[in-house]
């Protein structure tokens, strides 16, 4: 049954957009319940810090930054935030709603499970795992309880950063506890309060056993025997609990569990590629047989969200068969107060020099691959956030600066900005060609470029004021505020029209060509002073014209010719007649007087030809 408390949510308003329906669950940092976003019309996970944590300003603050952080997180197997917040009564996330149940309540009631079931789950766990990693988030509070399975087996990991932001809250306003759950911290968490990609593969390996098993692979009474388990223990093999899981399997959760995190897969990634290559390997068999352990939910024990320090130690006495006496019971409570004084000055020690709140150095990292630099940063117990920046001179990948600067003294657990290189800035030269000088300008401002050179040139093809090309060319990279050179269209170029009358066809027609003009021909004509094939007249003759005009040309035929026709037996005047009619000219020669004024030859004779123009000497008797 929900507490008061968190009865008394339902039915309100939360940020004037959340209406709360009923309650859901409760946790460590608050409670959960489901609500009406009244913007967006859907129903939303909505998650409400605990009074105590809502007051805290710097962990409201932490709180927004890790929200912003998970919110970027986009993965089928990650639960999707889709707003933060605050109003003037509570601190809130707001989560997609997922319609399932948890890994805590599949494990207590379907454990053992397959090793296809159990790899399944956690394929989805460490993809979801390995997105946050690439990002350089750690989820650090990995437990059946933040898995949760939707109603068609989907896998979905939930609170993302959330764990960072309590974990700093408590390291820094409270000394002597560090945040986490018992049984899934890694070693590393227990003894530094340190958290690395590392220590996700760790939980995820427990969680693997879990499954496998129906057992916790350190069970304790207290949260301080499991932690200490955790780094004094060594996780048991799946199969000896139940002896159908395979050797691979066995040696995939003592790869995750190694206590030494160098010894453990870098990541989710490299452990979900190790995964893989396992279940390869395993015949359906081996994936399929049914488990052969303690009953389905025999072993199951109630997880701890708990404050691991001083306010968690728990005193164990051994019982006694009858009640021990007065003086008896004092020796005890004397013994144990003395215990509890050395526990506490052993933790305080530990806390101000190799735990959480002692200090160290901020190592030099710039100009070091990212993923070198945050190992080095994490080796001095601290935490990471990257961004990303420009840059001419460092290369893609490398670490511009720190915030704070190398050598800086902070707290252990303290985050450390690296601003890591992008590689140069390089914006793309637009497509230009075809557009207004004006028009080119534009569209440079628009790509952080300017116009550089501009010259003009003639085209053929481009209209007069239009670019013609760039330099560089469309899609070449610059720097930003590069100049690009253009050439600027002053339409077609004008050219003088050649003389080529009185030249033959072939002369003036490669003088045309040679000049960019198209050459066509008229009708061939005859002519008494121009050759034949020699050109007559041009059109046109003279002036300037555009490439690809045409020219047409006349060519002469040669003179016109006549067939002399024949005029023997005419009377004289009809045949001069005749041959002055064809354009001739007439000659008359008489014989004995031309007595009978008849043509008897002519000269040259009938059918010759001969130009216009020519003389014909008719013989007249």
């Amino acid at each position: 049954m929900p507490s008061t408390a968190s009865s008394s949510l339902v039915g309100r308003r939360v940020d004037g957009r959340y209406q709360v329906l009923h309650h859901l669950a409760d946790g460590g940092m608050g409670s959960v319940y489901v609500a009406l976003d009244e913007r967006l019309d859907r129903h939303v996970a909505l998650k409400i810090m605990r009074p105590d944590l809502a007051r805290d300003e710097q962990f409201v603050e932490r709180f927004r930054q890790e929200a912003r952080s998970a919110a970027r997180l986009s993965h089928p197997n990650i639960v999707a935030v889709t707003d933060q917040g605050q109003d003037e009564h509570y601190v809130f996330i707001a989560m997609e709603l997922v319609e399932g149940t948890t890994l805590r309540e599949l494990i207590r009631t379907t454990s053992p499970m397959s090793v296809r079931r159990v790899l399944q789950i956690a394929e989805g766990i460490l993809a979801a795992l390995a997105v946050a990693h690439s990002r350089g988030i750690v989820h650090r509070d990995i437990k059946p309880e933040n898995v949760l399975l939707r109603d068609d087996g989907t896998v979905k990991v939930v609170d993302f950063g959330l764990a960072r932001a309590v974990t700093t809250r408590t390291a820094s306003a409270d000394s002597s506890v560090i945040f986490g759950t018992a049984a899934y911290l890694s070693p590393e968490q227990v003894e530094t309060g340190r958290s690395s990609e590392r220590s996700d593969v760790y939980s995820v390996g427990l969680l693997i056993f879990e499954m496998l098993t129906g057992d916790k692979a350190f069970p304790g009474d207290s949260p301080i025997h499991v932690a200490y388990q955790h780094v004094h223990g060594t996780v048991p093999t799946a199969s000896q609990t139940v002896p159908t899981v395979p050797a691979a399997v066995d040696a995939l959760i003592e790869d995750a569990t190694a206590t030494d995190p160098l010894q453990r897969p870098a990541d989710a990634a490299e452990l979900l590629e190790e995964l893989n290559a396992i279940r390869a390997g395993l015949t359906d068999d081996q994936l399929d047989a049914a488990p052969v352990g303690p009953a389905s939910g025999q072993s199951d024990h109630p997880a701890h969200t708990s404050r691991l320090g001083i306010d968690a130690t728990h005193a164990l006495v051994e019982p006694t068969d009858a009640p021990a006496s007065p003086q008896r019971r004092r020796s005890i409570l004397l013994g144990l107060v003395a215990l509890l004084a050395v526990a506490l000055i052993a933790t305080g020690g530990w806390l101000f020099t190799l735990g959480p709140l002692g200090q160290t150095s901020v190592p030099d990292v710039l100009g070091r691959p990212q993923g070198q630099a945050i190992s080095l940063i994490r080796a001095q117990h601290l935490d990471t956030s990257v961004t990303q920046a420009v840059s001419e001179k460092v290369p893609v990948g490398d670490v511009i600066a720190s915030k704070p600067t190398p050598g800086a003294q902070v707290r252990k657990s303290a985050d450390i900005t690296l601003t890591v290189s992008r590689g140069p800035e390089r914006h793309t030269v637009p497509t230009l060609d075809g557009k207004t000088q004006e028009q080119a300008q534009t569209a440079l401002s628009a790509a952080t470029l300017r116009v550089g050179t501009v010259t003009q040139a003639y085209d053929d093809t481009v209209p007069a004021g239009e670019v013609v090309s760039s330099n560089p060319a469309a899609t070449s990279s610059l720097k930003r505020g590069a100049a690009v050179a253009l050439t600027i269209s002053m339409g077609r170029e004008p050219i003088a029209v050649p003389a080529v009358t009185g030249q033959t066809v072939a002369a003036a027609t490669g003088v045309l060509d040679r000049s960019g003009f198209t050459v066509t021909k008229a009708a061939d004509e005859f002519s008494d002073t121009v050759p034949a094939g020699t050109v007559i007249s041009q059109t046109p003759a003279d002036g300037t014209g555009f490439r690809g005009d045409t020219v047409t040309l006349t060519v002469s035929k040669g003179p016109e010719l006549i067939t002399v026709p024949d005029v023997t037996g005419k009377p004289t005047a009809k045949a001069k007649s005749a041959l002055e009619a064809l354009g001739l000219t007439v000659k008359v020669r008489r014989y004995f007087g031309g007595l009978f004024d008849t043509v008897r030859a002519t000269d040259p004779s009938a059918g010759t030809k001969v130009r216009k123009g020519s003389s014909v000497t008719l013989s007249v008797v």
